[in-house]
Formats: C-alpha cells, structure tokens, sequence
C-alpha cells in the first residue's frame, strides 16, 4: 500500500544525518558472522547503509582487495576506470578504494575535472579502451547504489567486457573479501589518501562520452527539429553532462534541476514514503512530470545515470515497459539501416510481451534472459543484440554502425532517443505506444511483493516445474511452466507461468524477507488482479 504523503516533497524528518553517515562508514566494524554485515554481490554490486555496519571501511578496504587479486589472476593488467555518484557514502569509498588500488600498483583512471561519473560513461571508457586490444585490458568500478536511498552506499565492478560483472567473478570477489574481513583486513595492501590521489592519472569521461554521443543518438536531426528538452538529474551524477550535452551540440535543452545535495532534499517521496532516485517512479518523478507541459520531451535519470524516465505532454510519465517496446519498434523499424540484418532484441523475462508482439511483427528474433542487465553483455560486444532491456528503465543499444556502444545501462541515450523518435517522426513515444495498442492490444502489468522466509525464498530459487501442480490460472490452460530462461537456458532463479493472455513471475527478493510477483494480462486490470491472486496461490502451494 502506498504511503500517504508519496509524491509529496521530502519534510527535514525524512533527511539522512550526513555527518552521521559519513561517521559509521569510518567507525563501524562489520561482523564477519551476521550475514547482513557481509559482503554481498546483488546483479548490481555490493549495496546497504553504513547505518546498518552493511556498508563501511571494512567492506570496500576488503572489496578492492579482492578485485586487485581477482584482475591479477585474470591477467587484466591494464587500467582501472573508476567513477562515483553523489550519494553520501560514495565519496568515501571512493577515496578507500583509492588508497588500496593504488597500493596494488593499479593504474587508476579518474575524472579530469572531479567531476562526478555516470555508470555509462565507465562502461563508454572500459569499451573505448579495449577496442582492438588483446592484452593490457582495463576494466572498472563504479561507486554508485544507483536509485536506493541517501543512507546506502554501492560498489560495482565492470570486467574487461565494460559491463556487470557475471557471478563467476562476483562470488570470487565477495568470498575473497569476506576471507578479508574475516582475517581483521589482514592481507588488504593500502596507502595514504594523499599518496594515492597523486598517483592516480585523469581522464576526461564527460568530454569522450558527450563528443561520442552522434554515433549512437542523431542528435542533428533533434537540434534541426528545435525540440525543447528539459532534463533533470535528480541529484544525481549526469549532472554536469545534461548541460554539456546541450552545449556541445547545440540543443534547446534545459537542465530542470542542477542541484546536487547528497540529502536529496528536492525529491518528493517514493511510494512507500521513502526518498528514492527511481525515474521510473510516478511519486518519485512528481516534480518533473508537473512540468510536462513546459517540454516536448521531458526526462529523468537515476543517481548513477543507468536507468531512464520519459515524460510527454500527453501521458505524463510513461510506465517503462510502453516506452521499451515504443524504442524497440522504432530503433528495429528502419531507423538502424547499419545495424547487422540479424541483431536481435534482448528482453528480461519479467519485461512486457508487448515486446515478443513488437517482436513478432517486425520479423526480428527475441532472446529473454534473467533478470539482470549482465545477460545482454555478450551480444551487445558481438553486435549480435542491437537492443537489450529490462523493466525496471534500464537499456542500452548499438551505435548506428552496429558496433559497441555501451554494455552497461545507459539511461542518457535511451532519454535522448525518445526526443530523436519525436524529432524524425512527429510523434511523441506515448502516441506511438497508442499505436502499438491499437495494434496488439492494452496489456495490464504490475508487480506485488508477498511475505517468504529465508528458507522459502531458497526453495522458490531452487524451484522446477514439476514442483507446480497448477494446469490453469485465472481461467486459462497454462502453457508454459519456466525455471529456465527460453532465450539462454539459464536458471531464472524463481518461476514464471505464462498462458494465451497472461503470465506471471515470481522472483526471491535479494534484500527483503519478500518474493515479487511480476504479472501481467492482456484481457485488461480485472483479469490481471485473478493472475495476482492465484500466482501467490501456485507459488504458496509450491513452496509448501
């Protein structure tokens, strides 16, 4: 249930102390025995509070330690790129990471001009730098949380590839560090701040990613088209580029919000009553979206800059999945005449089947994973994926040569691309998702959380389908019973029951004593209400 004074502006008691903070990230020492206080690699890095000794000195001394050995190992000896958001606890771990980097004898790529760094133009470097290379392969960290609270912190690590990394190389990284803590960070190599801020080496990550940017988005045909832009950072680290970008190439762009204050003061709540950076949060984004009307195209980015949010005139904020399926007709429609005949569409299994529909009316082949961007990686490297989704605002795509252009979530282009649809056809993104359901139907979709121990949340990722006795939901034979994703054979870590109109997904939640349900029904929100109800049924009945 939503919180009564979500969408509302943030009250001095919602705040995170800062100094406060920034104190228990210096002064609390994680447990090496409660599992909470350990290192953990969700499908985007390590995250929690230093509030909670879930995030502190300890764990990103120990984390850098053990990727320094992990790369060692690997023989990536080329160097690291290493950017950080605004949240609160970033610049501190930033400055630790520093400090054991360097101690490694790692060469160490910061931004020129301190500036912040969005996790797209991390990947952008690691992508650039390796192009053509064979040996001295950088990789890099991005020290963000990405949309979650003032009091989290995060830590992520980029291989070679430019994305995610895989859990081949996370769980090596988290038991290593763990071993770290464990052993009083005995082992953990670390030099002083100022030692290691003279040895780092600059780079210009806003110049190289801002001047690239016409190789991916047509950015003349949005500044020809005169669209008015407004972009708001939400505090968050694409700040500096929103106003580069409309400089350098010359757009009618307005950067909404330019404040950075690691208290977000500015948001307005989150549904639970919560301040979180979600861009494709209608509480979250109230601010911008009662500026709809000032702009032909208004858009928003979380913390890190990896996930989008569309806003027009006519609908307000677009639900991510409409505006994912709008990007997927238009980008495979003819706007990418240099991609390669064969690139495919790359959705996550808990995205809308508007998309297998825009699919299927193209032509083109669709490939569903897992939850977790780290799936479209190696065909966004080969070319193989031209464009890889999810549905919680999160893509990147190729350039229009059909080469690399990101392999981490880039919510800057996808906001771009949305004025670029206007700019060549006329047309806002949520009249051209009118369209689409003209044409394929008004999918209902929603996601509910239901209670689970820690042990019911093991037994839903260890689920198969012969664990489903169910034939039926809401009134339609099921059709498929998947613990597999159909694009990748890779075990989903839940379930999802798919009929004729309707399918729904349940997923442990990595965090919360909580499984997510994700549903959704093409007969309308009553039939999809029935697909909720009896989804929580088949999942209770599987799970005992």
């Amino acid at each position: 249930m939503a919180d009564p004074r979500a969408g509302q502006p943030a009250e001095p008691q919602d705040l995170v102390d800062l100094p406060h903070l920034v104190t228990a990230y210096y002064t609390g020492i994680p447990d090496p025995d409660v599992a909470e206080q350990q290192v953990v690699f969700g499908t985007s890095g390590h995250r929690g509070s230093s509030l909670d000794t879930a995030f502190n000195e300890w764990h990103i001394a120990a984390t850098t330690q053990a990727i320094c050995d992990y790369r060692r190992d690997q023989g990536y000896d080329g160097p690291l790129f290493i950017g950080r958001d605004t949240h609160g606890l970033s610049e501190p771990a930033w400055a630790t990471a520093l400090e054991v980097l360097v101690a490694n004898d790692v060469t160490v790529l910061v931004d020129s001009a301190d500036r912040y760094t969005p996790t797209p133009a991390v990947s952008h470097a690691i992508i650039r730098a390796n192009r053509g290379q064979q040996s001295g392969l950088a990789d890099g960290i991005v020290v963000t949380p990405s949309h979650n609270p003032p009091s989290d912190g995060g830590f992520k690590y980029n291989p070679p590839h430019g994305g995610p990394a895989d859990t081949d190389a996370t769980k090596v990284i988290a038991d290593r560090a763990n071993e770290l803590i464990r052993a009083g960070l005995d082992g953990v190599q670390r030099v002083p701040f100022a030692r290691a801020r003279a040895a780092v080496e600059a780079y210009d990550f806003l110049g190289t990613y801002v001047d690239d940017l016409p190789s991916v988005v047509d950015l003349a045909a949005i500044k020809d088209a005169g669209i008015r832009i407004g972009a708001d950072p939400l505090g968050g680290a694409s700040v500096d580029y929103w106003g580069a970008i409309a400089e350098r190439h010359g757009l009618e762009l307005t950067v909404v919000n330019p404040l950075v204050d690691a208290t977000w003061r500015f948001m307005t709540l989150d549904w639970d009553g919560k301040i979180r950076m979600d861009c494709s949060s209608p509480s979250a984004m109230a601010s911008l979206v009662a500026q709809k009307d000032r702009f032909q195209i208004a858009t928003g980015n979380d913390a890190d800059s990896d996930r989008h949010g569309i806003v027009t005139p006519d609908a307000g904020l677009m639900n991510p999945n409409h505006y994912l399926a709008v990007a997927i007709q238009y980008l495979f429609g003819g706007a990418r005449p240099g991609w390669p005949d064969g690139a495919r569409i790359g959705k996550t299994l808990v995205s809308s089947s508007m998309i297998d529909r825009v699919a299927e009316s193209l032509g083109k082949p669709l490939v569903e994973v897992p939850v977790g961007f780290k799936w479209f990686v190696p065909g966004l490297i080969d070319g193989s994926f031209g464009f890889g989704g999810e549905e919680s605002a999160g893509a990147s795509f190729l350039r229009t040569d059909g080469t690399t252009w990101t392999t981490d979530k880039d919510g800057i282009i996808l906001a771009l691309l949305a004025s670029e649809i206007l700019a060549r056809t006329g047309r806002s993104p949520s009249e051209h998702y009118a369209d689409l359901v003209a044409d394929h139907g008004d999918p209902a979709y929603a996601r509910i959380d239901a209670p689970a121990s820690r042990e019911q949340k093991a037994k839903l990722s260890a689920l198969s389908a012969d664990d489903v006795s169910a034939t039926s939901l809401a009134g339609e034979e099921i059709t498929a019973k998947l613990t597999e994703a159909p694009g990748n054979g890779a075990k989903i870590g839940g379930l999802k029951v798919t009929t004729e109109s309707a399918w729904f997904a349940a997923r442990p939640s990595g965090t919360e004593d909580v499984y997510k349900i994700y549903a959704e029904s093409f007969r309308g929100p009553d039939h999809l209400a029935e697909v909720q109800a009896e989804a929580k049924k088949v999942v209770d009945a599987a799970l005992g």
